[in-house]
């Protein structure tokens, strides 16, 4: 295969059509909630006190999108900046792609209406996206992951809107965003798998400060996760334990992560792939039922399955996916947001048949999961054949894990260093 790699137009020309259409698209769909009915003022109406009482939620998730997730994928030591910057680009388009796709299933008056709760889903809608992105990472070229994006919310908001038909309750979308983003990415990275890196790269790996830069996402994902999980929950009592049971799911995780990470490596050792990851599965594994009335016992027990599956994923799973199924997980998405999302589809059937919740039919919640992975599963694989196109600009293999190939990267010490030399030797000759 040829591989052309100059972004210079296709990827140029791509972006800015895409904000032109976007764009145009508000223009024609797209306007405030109350536009209809402006209030005084001097007035506040209820609109206005949900607004302000939700921003406060929305900036964490807004944080866990662009900060969280971006840094989380720095650990590669030569990725850092599509990690952070291509993070920053999907998440920009998604947010505005998302509203539409989101909105066309809530038309009023054939128009989409913008309020603090759509702003909110919109970033969910993101979320997906950069999920996938995890398992690709280091692999595709921004063209590709602006396709993916484009593509995937069309395919996530359908999803959505099945699984709220079928009256499943999934609050903090366990299921409908990990889940899905999660095994949706990881059918495309079967369909663009590449023989070349089955034995490993020289770049895919990590150095002592992009582990500590990826640290950085880790922490903000886990004290924001309380928000991502109750930002859309019914205010009061509902939204009170979607807070607390991801607060206490979270803690478990952490401490079961630290305990199998040393008892899975040598001589006791941590290993910083657990640690960065799977300290975040019980945020993912109790969305499903976080506003359910499962106690803080059952939260805890969540955080700390999940905290198990999480990492036995990394240390046995995902080496096992890579050899046999041909799935390159670059960033272990399985691990952190598959399973796990998996697991709290389960624990959201569980507790709906203990009566968690009213009005919640364990049969239903079963068939959100099903479906959701099977359409994840087969739109992922298609939007995979779309991407293994020639012409997106795709990286050769050897090029993969860095970013020079799409970035004006500065030098690095050691390549200062070999030019110093190469200059003290050329002037050593021409003496």
């Amino acid at each position: 295969m040829s591989f052309s790699t100059n972004m210079r137009y296709k990827f140029s020309f791509l972006a800015i059509g895409l904000q032109l259409v976007l764009i145009i698209l508000f223009g024609i769909f797209v306007r405030y909630s109350k536009h209809e009915h402006p209030s005084p003022s001097n007035s506040t109406t209820h609109e206005d006190e949900t607004f302000i009482k939700l921003y406060p939620l929305f900036q964490d998730v807004h944080v866990m999108i662009f900060v969280g997730f971006g840094f989380l994928m720095t650990f590669l030591k030569r990725y850092g900046f599509s990690s952070v910057g291509v993070n920053l680009l999907l998440a920009a388009f998604g947010l505005q792609w998302g509203t539409l796709m989101q909105g066309l299933w809530h038309l009023h008056g054939g128009k989409i209406e913008i309020n603090i709760l759509s702003m909110i889903n919109a970033d969910f809608s993101t979320a997906t996206v950069l999920i996938s992105f995890g398992a690709l990472l280091g692999k595709t070229s921004p063209v590709q992951m602006l396709i993916l994006a484009i593509l995937e919310i069309t395919i996530f908001a359908c999803n959505e809107h099945l699984v709220a038909k079928l009256g499943a309750s999934d609050i903090g979308a366990s299921m409908v965003i990990h889940a899905f983003g999660a095994y949706f990415g990881l059918a495309a990275s079967i369909v663009l798998y590449r023989p070349g890196l089955k034995n490993g790269h020289e770049n895919e790996g990590s150095v002592y400060h992009s582990d500590l830069f990826a640290m950085i996402g880790t922490i903000f994902l886990w004290m924001f996760w309380p928000s991502f999980n109750s930002a859309i929950a019914d205010p009061g009592i509902n939204q009170e334990m979607a807070i607390i049971n991801t607060y206490f799911s979270l803690a478990a995780s952490v401490l079961t992560a630290y305990a199998f990470s040393s008892l899975l490596e040598h001589k006791g050792k941590l290993d910083m792939v657990h640690i960065q990851n799977a300290t975040l599965a019980g945020g993912v594994a109790v969305g499903t039922c976080a506003d359910m009335n499962i106690g803080p016992f059952g939260a805890m027990t969540i955080g700390f399955t999940a905290g198990i599956i999480s990492t036995l994923g990394f240390k046995f799973l995902t080496p096992i996916l890579a050899s046999k199924l041909k799935i390159q997980d670059t960033c272990g998405v399985h691990n952190l947001h598959g399973l796990p999302g998996i697991l709290g589809g389960i624990a959201g059937i569980v507790a709906t048949a203990l009566g968690a919740k009213a009005d919640c039919s364990p049969v239903l919640q079963s068939a959100a999961l099903a479906a959701t992975v099977g359409i994840s599963v087969v739109g992922g694989l298609l939007t995979g054949f779309i991407l293994k196109l020639p012409f997106w600009g795709q990286p050769p293999d050897q090029n993969c894990y860095d970013d020079s190939i799409y970035w004006e990267v500065p030098l690095d010490e050691e390549e200062h260093e070999n030019n110093y030399q190469g200059d003290r030797s050329n002037l050593k000759i021409d003496a």
